[in-house]
């Protein structure tokens, strides 16, 4: 264990010293910085310190700016390093935390300083963007429970606590649940349909236990090319059945998460009643771009209407195609990955496998690096620095030769990883005197690690993660706010911070994108145009069941936290109903009565998307016509990376962050209100506009 005057956790002159950090040193470490924030804060209170924005906000914001930055670092690793060790140093101290911050959010005298500057006759000097920060200042306090009255805070502190603990439980079941499960393939000619990549790393996983035969697991590099290309119904059902009843009753008692999604709801409705509001939903919304829940569901039943019908025409020829050509006569759940996968390769003669070959990773980082300095005026490299992991890489930002942030990449699956793909901020950009602190964001992806000597390579799909996170990471990245409320992302409506993120998607179905990014890992040979369009032509492929599975999810989420009565912790099989008559309004295809999707529904449960999930689809509606401006910058031209309509978006959307309303930034940069045209083009639905 580290003391603290050489902890380096405590170190903040830099990069974080991954190299250096062990579990030991986040108690000593976190303690500390609780203890310093809460002799800061104390000061603060006190009646002879002025209400202005240098003696009161500032010091404020420093008071609690290390002890985020050091909480973040211990996040990270209980995230992407999740031995017992990192978890038993995140959880001992995640009540402290989660408690420290819950008697902030109350704290009546902070809370009165910044209602007394907003009074005051400083508020009306300051710029508009501290003006904003101040504002949302105020708006949180009262989120956080600041007009309670006093014999009630304890209960609203209790219920963040309880929050806090069980989603980080959530996660922790979700991620033993999947490390738990192998199916062990002996029979050589269950293998059949499976890239040779997959096989190979299915026989590298047994072998490093010591095994006959093949292994394979619920990691998403071993299950999605299964349920995608093995030809063997058994193998593909057990799969299919273990992946959908993860962490539920059908497995280990502890790692159900039927119990804590029923508590979860429970906390979020006494906290939203609390606060005065007639459910979470209600809560959830105050600070986002929708108006209400039902403002957010009509926008999501209007897209259905008009997605459905496209969805069952697209369910309608699957099955046909199924019965003809593969004999699978009823069309079960785990056929529905395998049969697309055929009727792709049969109505476009190519396969996602082939596909795969020409996107060697290394390749599609430079790739995606030109993209960015092409439309930003900026340069990336690869950058020195310790790391958690020795496949992580770190890059570095420049603009004409000046450092304007670094990123962590972290790309491949690991057994200590959660699952799916995020960005994070590691810092946000601040100004502190003449001092300019860079940003620096974490990239984390779960894609398959190389097996020998040959690169990684990506699907298509990849590749579009890998520009989606990224996307997110250049919000934070290319700020140019010093303020740290609203620098990067911080400050962002919930529902337009997808915006950047789904925008980068778009350029992976640029023909000079993406014959710029390949390079066949076999021969180099650079993506035949030929693949390409046909790759163009199935871009819309099952569209509309593609769609319609989004609005299940969100219209779940939202109806769970505004329709679902919580006041008593709610029952899975509620839940599980109400999932149930959401299908029914939505969806096309029948998911079998034991499977269990809400339990490992992370989003909603342990990643911050609560009654937020519709955020995706909605920040699409931007993000579709955000990129349109490209493409009517590039029309005639053979290539949308327009560097001014770049310099513009940047301006515009990236570098204002969250100082000021999303919807301001997004008229600025396109000269009008969003228009949801361009969604329904970019997804083949147009004509049912």
């Amino acid at each position: 264990m580290s003391a603290v005057s050489d902890n380096p956790l405590l170190d903040f002159t830099d990069l974080t010293h991954f190299d250096r950090i062990t579990p030991a040193d986040v108690e000593p470490a976190i303690r500390h910085l609780l203890d310093t924030a809460s002799t800061t804060l104390a000061t603060l209170e006190a009646a002879d310190t002025p209400a202005t924005w240098d003696d009161f906000v500032i010091p404020m914001t420093e008071a609690t700016e290390h002890l985020g930055r050091a909480w973040g670092v211990v996040g990270h690793m209980h995230s992407v390093m999740d031995t017992p060790q990192w978890r038993a140093a995140y959880n001992d101290l995640l009540p402290e935390i989660s408690g420290f911050y819950a008697e902030l959010g109350q704290n009546e005298a902070l809370y009165g300083k910044y209602r007394a500057l907003h009074d005051s006759a400083e508020y009306a000097n300051l710029s508009p963007v501290r003006q904003r920060i101040i504002d949302h200042e105020l708006r949180d306090f009262r989120l956080s429970g600041a007009e309670l009255p006093e014999a009630q805070k304890p209960r609203f502190k209790a219920i963040s606590e309880e929050q806090s603990a069980l989603g980080a439980k959530f996660s922790e079941n979700l991620l033993d649940a999947t490390n738990a499960f192998a199916e062990w393939v002996t029979d050589e000619a269950e293998l059949a349909g499976l890239p040779e990549d997959v096989v190979a790393a299915a026989r590298a996983a047994a072998e490093k236990e010591d095994r006959p035969g093949w292994k394979f697991t619920l990691q998403a590099p071993s299950y999605v090319p299964v349920m995608q290309y093995a030809d063997s119904a058994r193998l593909r059902e057990v799969m299919y059945r273990a992946n959908g009843t993860r962490a539920s009753e059908h497995g280990k008692p502890e790692w159900d998460n039927g119990p804590i999604i029923g508590r979860l709801l429970a906390l979020a409705a006494e906290e939203a009643k609390m606060l005065g509001y007639a459910s979470y939903a209600e809560l959830s919304l105050v600070p986002k771009m929708a108006d209400s829940p039902e403002h957010a569901l009509s926008f999501l039943r209007e897209l259905g209407v008009k997605a459905k019908p496209y969805a069952e025409r697209d369910l309608a020829e699957l099955k046909a195609f199924a019965a003809k050509e593969l004999g699978i006569a009823e069309l079960n759940p785990w056929d529905m990955g395998y049969a697309s996968e055929k009727l792709r390769q049969a109505r476009y003669a190519f396969s996602e496998n082939e596909v795969r070959q020409y996107f060697p990773e290394p390749r599609v980082l430079d790739g995606l690096f030109g993209v960015i300095e092409s439309l930003y005026g900026v340069q990336l490299s690869h950058d020195r620095a310790a790391v958690w992991d020795p496949s992580v890489k770190v890059l570095r930002i420049e603009r004409a030769g000046q450092l304007i942030g670094q990123l962590y990449l972290d790309l491949h699956a690991r057994d200590t990883k959660r699952g799916g793909a995020w960005m994070d901020s590691a810092r946000n950009r601040q100004r502190s005197g003449s001092r300019l602190l860079t940003p620096v964001a974490y990239v984390v992806c779960n894609f398959s690690p190389p097996v020998g000597d040959k690169p990684a390579t990506l699907t298509h799909d990849d590749v579009v993660t890998l520009f989606h996170e990224f996307g997110h990471a250049l919000h934070h990245l290319l700020t140019e706010v010093d303020e740290v409320a609203v620098s990067g992302i911080h400050g962002v409506e919930w529902d337009a911070v997808e915006l950047p993120s789904q925008f980068m998607e778009n350029f992976c179905w640029e023909w000079d994108v993406l014959s710029g990014m390949s390079a066949h890992v076999n021969t180099g040979e650079p993506l035949p145009r030929e693949l390409f369009d046909k790759m163009l032509a199935a871009r819309h492929f099952q569209s509309g069941m593609q769609m319609v599975r989004q609005l299940e999810f969100s219209l779940f989420d939202l109806r769970l936290y505004h329709e679902v009565d919580a006041t008593q912790p709610v029952p899975i099989d509620t839940v599980l109903s109400l999932l149930e008559d959401v299908r029914k309004e939505v969806a096309v295809t029948k998911t079998p009565a034991w499977h269990r999707f809400p339990l490992s529904f992370s989003h909603i449960f342990a990643g911050g998307y609560s009654a937020g999930y519709y955020s995706y689809k909605w920040a699409e509606v931007l993000s579709a016509d955000a990129f349109a401006a490209f493409e009517e910058a590039g029309e005639g031209r053979g290539s949308l990376l327009d560097a001014a309509t770049g310099q513009r978006f940047w301006r515009e959307i990236l570098a204002v962050g969250g100082s000021r309303p999303a919807l301001e930034s997004f008229i600025a940069f396109r000269g009008r209100e969003p228009q949801v045209d361009a969604l329904l083009r970019h997804s083949g639905m147009l004509e049912a506009a």
